[in-house]
């Protein structure tokens, strides 16, 4: 398994592969030598101090002001990183966790928040030999940090908490032990060192927005099946609208659509002078300009994510001179653990994620509703009347748009002061985080049945056929999911159209027919 260094600045994509078992984490020497020299700068300023300095002889947050004697110091870090474990709701994914336990590390490797390298190590074998501390979804508004979840993470540097290793949950210094690794006895400011930051908050906006750049892709497959099923025009897909208006999204969703809809028997069976489309509703027509924003709104994601994996969000922080000059070393408290530059882009990415959703929901509606569709039965379905076909599955995704819509508040406008107005500003960020990947999965839902309804309507139009690229989805649909000739319970059908989805073969089919790199 391939090792990253976290000596190194860390892509997206490199943190990804950590995060789902394909490659591991290490301190190269560079880092470790920056590590030791903050070090150093804490274990002299523990032997010879004549000041308070936060989180090394203090207590915390409110407790700032209550200097610690020096014989308690190892005791105050251990003490902070139980009290602060006070998570609660569902565990977050182990995939989560992995990004989670990498950031951390990749904050402490930079070489300003005074640990031992032996902490860091530590963390990148729980990652390398697969245990995954138990860290419970909900408890941090972003500020300290994301202190509740990463004390459960530290929890089990120090043999306590839980972990699951190999499939099973043990507690946490059984976990160590099975996987050959004892735990640490923390020592002056690493306790605070391991819990102060926005890693929980950034790992699951990670993984969302992984998740999020697929679905703007099967929202242009889905979009362009539609188009063939309804006997739309591709006219509004040309380049030369697009270039009028050059968002970077609209440019590469157009070109998605002109691609994905290239030679399309369906759509040249009406095209011409007579063509009976001459503007097609907007939840069609406007696919490039909605798909597009969408696009760019993760761009600002995605953007603030590949700053925040490579930060430091430690407090205090150590700049310890390298040159031999004490004058130049200090201890600074700031705000870098603050989280609202991802929590705000997080809520702008859910509220964008949001009209996605709600504009496929409305290509449903142009399938299934006689009075909107070309031709086709209502609802799709054969003996109409006898069978309902694809009513309800309109509905369920009208429920998903509204559940997503109610969870497109931005998390980021609220605050709630905490640590006794000491933290009296907090972002909420993993709240905003968490709500993300909520509504990126029902978008895969909602896309999902725009698929099966589009596959059915692309049946209906038999003998003519699909475009290669959609044929190529259709083909795979129907690997999966037989057309509906007389109704049945469709709750398998959704649940397979979204495994779909969810696991890009749908996009691996499409993009085997058109070539690889050609679908943005």
């Amino acid at each position: 398994m391939t090792l990253l260094d976290l000596s190194n600045p860390l892509t997206l994509q490199e943190l990804l592969a950590v995060a789902h078992g394909c490659a591991g984490i290490r301190l190269g020497d560079t880092g470790r030598l920056r590590v030791r020299q903050a070090r150093t700068v804490v274990d002299a300023f523990v032997r010879d101090h004549a000041v308070a300095r936060y989180g090394i002889n203090t207590g915390f947050g409110a407790l700032a002001e209550v200097v610690i004697p020096d014989g308690v110091l190892a005791a105050l870090q251990t003490n902070l990183v139980r009290s602060h474990a006070c998570g609660v709701g569902p565990d977050l994914p182990v995939e989560v966790v992995r990004a989670m336990t990498v950031l951390r590390a990749k904050v402490l490797a930079a070489g300003h928040s005074g640990v031992r390298p032996e902490v860091i190590d530590l963390l990148c074998e729980l990652v390398n030999r697969g245990v995954h501390p138990r860290v419970p979804a909900q408890g941090s508004v972003g500020a300290s940090g994301d202190l509740a979840p990463l004390a459960h993470l530290a929890l089990v540097l120090i043999g306590e908490g839980e972990a699951d290793c190999a499939g099973q949950r043990f507690d946490g210094g059984v976990a160590l032990q099975r996987a050959g690794l004892q735990p640490l006895v923390l020592q002056a400011k690493e306790g605070l060192s391991l819990i102060n930051g926005t890693q929980a908050m950034t790992a699951i906006a990670l993984l969302a927005l992984d998740r999020a750049d697929a679905v703007c892709r099967h929202a242009d497959v889905a979009g362009a099946m539609t188009v063939e099923a309804q006997l739309a025009t591709d006219k509004a897909f040309d380049s030369r609208i697009v270039a009028l208006r050059p968002y970077p999204g609209a440019l590469a969703s157009a070109a998605n659509l002109r691609a994905l809809t290239q030679g399309s028997p369906l759509i040249a069976s009406h095209a011409g002078p007579g063509d009976h489309k001459v503007q097609d509703p907007y939840s069609i027509r406007c696919m490039p300009q909605v798909h597009g924003a969408v696009r760019d709104a993760l761009d600002w994601l995605r953007r603030t994510l590949e700053v925040e994996v490579n930060a430091v969000t430690d407090n205090p922080l150590i700049f310890a001179d390298d040159g031999g000059d004490h004058a130049h070393t200090a201890i600074l408290s700031g705000g870098n653990f603050h989280g609202q530059p991802v929590a705000i882009a997080a809520d702008a990415a859910r509220l964008a994620l949001v009209s996605l959703a709600a504009m496929s929901e409305r290509r449903i509606e142009q399938l299934v509703n006689p009075n909107l569709n070309s031709g086709l039965p209502p609802f799709l379905a054969q003996q109409s009347g006898l069978n309902s076909g694809f009513m309800i599955a309109q509905v369920t995704a009208a429920a998903l748009v509204s559940e997503s819509k109610g969870l497109a508040m931005p998390a980021s406008v609220d605050s709630i002061p905490s640590s006794a107005n000491k933290e009296d500003h907090v972002s909420m960020g993993p709240i905003a985080a968490r709500r993300l990947m909520d509504v990126v999965g029902h978008c895969e839902t909602v896309l999902a049945i725009e698929i099966l309804c589009a596959a059915q309507g692309i049946d209906q139009r038999s003998p003519l056929r699909p475009a290669m690229a959609t044929g190529a989805a259709w083909r795979t649909v129907r690997q999966r999911v037989a057309a509906l000739e007389a109704d049945r319970a469709l709750y398998r059908d959704i649940a397979a159209a979204t495994a779909l989805v969810r696991d890009r073969t749908l996009l691996v089919a499409v993009e085997a027919a058109l070539g690889a790199g050609t679908l943005q």
